[in-house]
């Protein structure tokens, strides 16, 4: 009988550490030798998180690994050696691609740089802020982005104490009136 174990890694660097370890001790495995086979099966994957799938045969014990291609929006992050797309992608940008790199990105994402591939790069390039042609962003665009992306954080924040304020009956909330089936009651005559 086969079970796999499903889990995304950055290349080169899976651990027996969460989520790996934990997944695979049950399965009487040794997981140092997956550990170790992972890291060489996606090394040249360096700073991307990739997604793999491990399937073990419970009864022997033997494995093998199957390493996915890793999200479209990793391998852009990569390309443009950024850490996050933008907070709000309509309104900053956080870096510009040439044609030649999104092609590059398409054929390592699906195998191929056709006109479909290519486009579905670009679509995921502006839901990240990246915009393709147009030129380095430039240091005023940084700041403004860091500035958005602070409000935005800000505005969560909020969000989450009003929230947090209601639950707990606090600013605007109000408590169920004592003896809480009338409502219930009403209208059947006692």
């Amino acid at each position: 009988m086969e079970q796999t174990v499903d889990v995304v890694v950055e290349g080169g660097k899976a651990t027996a550490a969460p989520p790996l370890g934990p997944a695979l001790g049950p399965l009487g495995v040794n997981i140092q030798g997956i550990v170790d086979k992972i890291n060489e099966m996606t090394g040249e994957m360096k700073g991307i998180k990739v997604p793999v799938k491990v399937i073990v045969d419970t009864a022997t014990k033997a494995f093998r690994i199957e390493v996915g291609k890793p999200p479209a929006s990793q391998l852009i992050l990569k390309e443009l050696g950024i850490e996050k797309g933008s907070a709000l992608a309509a309104k900053d940008r956080v870096g510009d691609l040439t044609p030649e790199q999104v092609k590059r990105i398409a054929k390592a994402k699906f195998g191929s740089d056709d006109q479909a591939s290519v486009r579905q790069i670009e679509g995921t390039c502006r839901s990240m802020g990246v915009t393709i042609g147009e030129g380095k962003v430039t240091e005023e665009e940084r700041r403004k982005a860091e500035e958005d992306k602070k409000h935005v954080m800000e505005e969560e924040e909020e969000k989450e104490k009003t929230a947090e304020g209601k639950e707990s009956g606090g600013e605007g909330g109000e408590e169920a009136p004592e003896g809480g089936e009338q409502g219930e009651n009403e209208g059947k005559g006692k």
